[in-house]
Order: structure tokens, then C-alpha cells, then sequence
């Protein structure tokens, strides 16, 4: 730690706690109080039940978090396939170029989703290219609110990167797709790791552009916690949320595994 005193550390601790606990842990608590609860009518909720996790695990609550789920695995592989080839392109522009393309890339980051998602409607109801109605539209849409996190990642990994590894390669005669697929790329493979699994943590969470495109088959996680809160089953509601945070936090310890012993090559 930068504060060496132990009163220095313990007055550094005590402010993490005054402000991580209210702010973050709090809320998550009351969550998945409320998902266990089967009334809540004072403080603190009374009479403790399984009964709503029971529902969030079967028929349509099932459904969503497997939707959720192959919704945000193929979104993060297609935002790292196309934020990685962007980054790669991008490494070697300088000036207005370059800036252009940051802020393509960011733009989508920087409006308000559910304009991402208005722009996707408009421009796919119809022929020659109709993905209304479809769950491809749904993918694409999360595909375009993630891609940001994964250029910015590799963008950030890629500067960072010694060249005398490529340098080396070339001069004793390797092609330019050889260094790439052998040496750059095995470097960049820690950022990869991290920067899927923030993009499937991004779009488990997402909302308000899916809440405009999702057909009635694809249904995923968050909107169905919203009708669910909607129509006032709240306590079913915090069991759903607590399920979508278990989710999302199983696949990020992987990735985290996946990162560290990519770390460790």
C-alpha cells in the first residue's frame, strides 16, 4: 500500500468501508434478502423461503438465462473479433485517422442504448437485410454496445507490447500473418481473456436497447426480471437477479483463470 502507518492504513480501511458498503455491498444484500423473503413488512424481511428461486430455475426464467447466456457468449466472440482486427488496423494510424476511428468505435458507448438499439430497428426492418423479429438482431445490437470495451482493451494491450519480439521474428524471415498468429497475438492473449469476459458482463446486463428488439422467443434474462418486477413479484424478481449475477460471475471467474494462466505462458 502507498500508506505505510498503520493508522494511516486502518483511517484508509474505515473510509472503504464507510463508502463501499452503503454504496455497493448494500444494495446486493438487500437483494438477495428480498430473494429469500416471503414477506417484508418492517426492517428486515421475515419468513425465509426457497420458493422463488425454485421459480427462477424453471420453464421461462430457464429459458432467459440460457438465452442470456448464448446471447453474451456470441456477442463477446464477435465484438473481440471485430474489436481486435480494429485495434490491430488502428495501431498503425496516426493522427486524424486514428482519432476518427476512436471515436467510431466509442460512439456507440457515448449515446444512450436504447438509441443504438432505435438506429438497429430502423435499419434492419426491412429488405435487403431483415433481422427484425429474429434473435440476430438482439446479438448484433449487444455485439455493437460491447465492441467499445474490447478495442479499448486490446488498443491499450497493443501499446504496451515490446516490439522487439516481432522484430526479431521478421528479421530471421517469418511473414507478417505468421508473426501475427504466432507471436502478436499470443502476447495479446491476457487482454483478449479480459476483455471478453467484460464484454459478456456488459451484455448480461444490458437492457434498454434489447427491451426494443427482442422477439417474444428470445427473451433474455434482464428484460424478463423487469416484467417480472413489473407486474409486482418483486421477491421473484431478486431471485432472477441473484441468479443473473451468479451467472455472470461463474463465467467471469473462468475467464479470470483463463487470463491468469495466459498471464503465466
Amino acid at each position: 500500500m502507498l500508506v505505510h502507518s498503520r493508522t494511516g492504513r486502518a483511517a484508509c480501511w474505515a473510509v472503504f468501508l464507510v463508502l463501499f458498503l452503503p454504496l455497493f455491498a448494500l444494495p446486493f444484500l438487500v437483494v438477495v434478502m428480498a430473494s429469500l423473503a416471503s414477506h417484508w413488512s418492517g426492517a428486515l424481511p421475515s419468513g425465509a423461503t426457497l420458493a422463488h428461486y425454485r421459480e427462477a430455475t424453471r420453464g421461462d426464467a430457464l429459458h432467459s438465462l440460457t438465452t442470456s447466456l448464448l446471447t453474451a457468449a456470441g456477442a463477446s466472440l464477435l465484438a473481440l473479433t471485430t474489436g481486435t482486427w480494429a485495434a490491430l488496423a488502428a495501431h498503425r494510424l496516426r493522427g486524424a485517422l486514428r482519432r476518427v476511428l476512436d471515436v467510431l468505435f466509442m460512439l456507440p458507448v457515448a449515446v444512450p442504448s436504447v438509441v443504438v438499439g432505435l438506429s438497429l430497428l430502423v435499419a434492419f426492418s426491412r429488405r435487403p437485410i431483415l433481422l427484425n423479429g429474429t434473435p440476430w438482431i438482439v446479438v448484433l445490437a449487444h455485439t455493437v454496445l460491447v465492441t467499445a470495451f474490447a478495442y479499448q482493451s486490446v488498443g491499450a494491450a497493443l501499446t504496451r507490447l515490446d516490439p522487439a519480439y516481432e522484430q526479431s521474428a521478421a528479421s530471421l524471415g517469418a511473414p507478417p500473418l505468421y508473426v501475427l498468429w504466432r507471436i502478436r497475438l499470443p502476447l495479446l492473449l491476457p487482454s483478449l481473456t479480459a476483455a471478453t469476459g467484460l464484454c459478456f458482463a456488459m451484455s448480461m446486463g444490458e437492457l434498454s436497447a434489447t427491451m426494443m428488439l427482442y422477439p417474444p422467443d428470445w427473451t433474455p434474462l434482464p428484460v424478463q426480471i423487469y416484467a417480472t418486477t413489473n407486474r409486482g413479484a418483486l421477491f421473484t424478481g431478486a431471485a432472477l437477479a441473484v441468479v443473473l449475477m451468479l451467472a455472470t460471475l461463474a463465467v467471469l471467474l473462468v475467464m479470470g483463470r483463463a487470463r491468469t494462466r495466459a498471464a503465466h505462458r
